[in-house]
């Protein structure tokens, strides 16, 4: 029995739509990784980065369940002693939700030298429209 490993010369990507209004910004950004990576693929290999594009509409609109908005944490740090900054999510989901959904998804990618090249393959924004309707991108079903 063989093995199909993919080939970067021979990956075709597509382009896909998530739509995050009314889902949790966990679940959309575990969906996208997946689409980034190419896991969905029936010719998945590790090592290739055979991943697909994905936009994602309407970040904004994207929930946190429980008590994330106030519980949790976006922190960063400046390298100086005492530079360590923390935007609690509310914020962050008010003044810059198309970051708290990228920061997520790259959280989601594998840390290695493919997530690079699947990040830049993530347009996100926070409104329903996008300027990719050239590509013909599919709707991704949720759920």
């Amino acid at each position: 029995m063989s093995t199909t490993l993919a080939k970067k010369e021979t990956v075709t990507r597509k382009w896909y739509i998530l739509d995050a209004a009314g889902v949790p910004l966990g679940r959309t950004a575990a969906r996208a990784a997946v689409l980034l990576r190419g896991k969905h693929k029936p010719d998945y290999t590790p090592n290739v980065d055979c991943g697909d594009f994905v936009i994602i509409l309407n970040a904004a609109d994207a929930v946190l369940t429980g008590k994330k908005l106030d519980q949790k944490y976006y922190r960063r740090h400046s390298g100086w002693v005492g530079g360590l900054k923390e935007t609690k999510y509310r914020h962050l989901m008010e003044r810059k939700p198309d970051f708290a959904m990228t920061h997520a998804v790259r959280g989601m990618l594998a840390k290695n030298i493919l997530d690079r090249g699947a990040l830049k393959r993530l347009r996100v924004f926070n409104g329903s429209e996008h300027k990719h309707e050239a590509q013909k991108p599919e709707v991704w079903a949720q759920g």
